[in-house]
């Protein structure tokens, strides 16, 4: 196939960064490429799995990052300096016409961790916590491992689409005397990003049964042409008293391994509880690097992001076009945000241990597996597509070899 006639269909241009550019990372410790053979992968498997993506952070981060290295002293550090929380201030303000204020914010090492936090801060031992599977796994691992009841709101898939079952979603609040909400707003991995009507609609059952809401808005800024991201908190002043915001620059700009994350909780009693917690964990200062990471991104950052989202705007329409090309009976959910894809195989009448065993072992493709986000992941797999294209297309053809001859039958 002539990938080359597909890249006018994205954004169609050139670009200031290079994106093309392949970055060798075996033997770095990454947890995406080095960990393949200790996991009983084939040592020559292509990596699709894990959110990180194989592009160099924005220059300006890595120059911020630079100058402190050249420095060379890495002491404690004060965390709360005024040109950090305008870094983020303007941020929200341009993107999502948010304006947070100082005293909301609340720096941690990450999202998972602050999920964590807040579950043990705001519910007890035994409450009920309620999730919308399919959704990012350790939001079950969260509830579970603290000690809290697990209840699934499943969503519906039905027309290529997903959408979520607000009378079920009610019901079990109710029955099940739930405390808190999970929401992943853009949705991993089905890649919706809930409009704002949608957001009402949840907002207003959990203030009606005064069910606190932690929104996972760590893929904020990945959302294609046509669609916007609402930020839960901003919806409603009532919405705001109820949420904990989380998010983090660590997607945006591939940042994970510096460790920063950034808490929004504008209600005095629910940041005093969740602060108090992590002074019981001993947490302090959080990484320095990752805070200068932060604020270098945030505020030189944008243009990098933009041409980015152009580029896996292409990396999309190149897949798009290759599954109805190529592999028809393999459905991509079309996503509106992140950049990982939900591809659906369940019409190749496969077990997911079959298929999980012809993707990594004929095709030599590594994916998460759709079980692992809960109920409705039966017959899924999630696709990361941040990477060049040619590793992209090196993908797309081990996945065609692999499945060419099942969908010819």
């Amino acid at each position: 196939m002539d990938f080359s006639t597909l890249y006018e269909q994205g954004c169609g241009k050139k670009y200031a960064y290079n994106f093309d550019e392949i970055i060798e990372r075996h033997g770095t410790d990454s947890l995406k490429y080095d960990l393949a053979v200790k996991r009983g992968m084939p040592g020559d498997i292509l990596p699709f799995w894990v959110a990180d993506m194989d592009f160099k952070s924005p220059p300006e981060v890595l120059d911020a990052l630079s100058r402190r290295i050249r420095h060379g002293i890495f002491g404690y550090s004060h965390t709360a300096g005024e040109s950090y929380f305008n870094a983020l201030y303007n941020w929200y303000n341009d993107r999502f016409d948010w304006q947070i204020r100082p005293e909301w914010l609340v720096k941690t090492p990450g999202v998972v961790f602050s999920i964590c936090i807040a579950i043990r801060t705001l519910t007890k031992p035994g409450d009920a916590v309620i999730i919308q599977q399919p959704v990012y796994h350790p939001f079950e691992n969260s509830v579970k491992n603290n000690g809290r009841r697990l209840v699934v709101n499943q969503l519906l898939y039905g027309s290529g689409r997903y959408q979520i079952n607000y009378n079920e979603f009610e019901r079990l609040i109710a029955e099940e005397n739930v405390k808190m909400f999970i929401l992943c707003n853009p949705h991993n991995p089905v890649g919706r990003v809930w409009t704002r009507e949608e957001l009402i609609q949840l907002g207003d059952i959990c203030v009606r049964h005064g069910v606190y809401v932690v929104s996972d808005e760590i893929h904020q800024d990945f959302v294609y042409p046509g669609y916007k991201h609402s930020v839960f908190a901003a919806l409603k002043p009532e919405y705001a008293d109820i949420a904990v915001t989380c998010t983090a620059p660590s997607k945006t700009f591939n940042i994970p391994g510096l460790k920063i994350s950034n808490i929004f909780i504008s209600n005095e009693k629910i940041r005093r509880l969740f602060l108090e917690e992590l002074k019981k964990l001993g947490y302090g200062q959080p990484n320095l690097m990752g805070m200068l990471a932060c604020q270098a991104a945030y505020e030189k950052g944008a243009h990098w992001l933009d041409e980015l989202i152009c580029y896996l705007s292409d990396n999309l329409a190149l897949f798009r076009k290759f599954l109805s090309d190529e592999l028809p009976d393999i459905y991509m959910v079309e996503p509106e945000g992140t950049y990982l894809l939900w591809l659906d195989f369940s019409k190749l009448g496969l077990s997911d241990t079959e298929l999980e065993q012809l993707l990594v072992h004929k095709a030599k493709i590594w994916l998460n597996s759709g079980p692992t986000f809960g109920a409705g992941g039966q017959g899924f797999q999630r696709f990361n597509i941040a990477c060049p294209r040619a590793v992209l297309q090196e993908g797309l053809n081990r996945l065609k070899n692999a499945f060419q001859d099942i969908i010819n039958q």
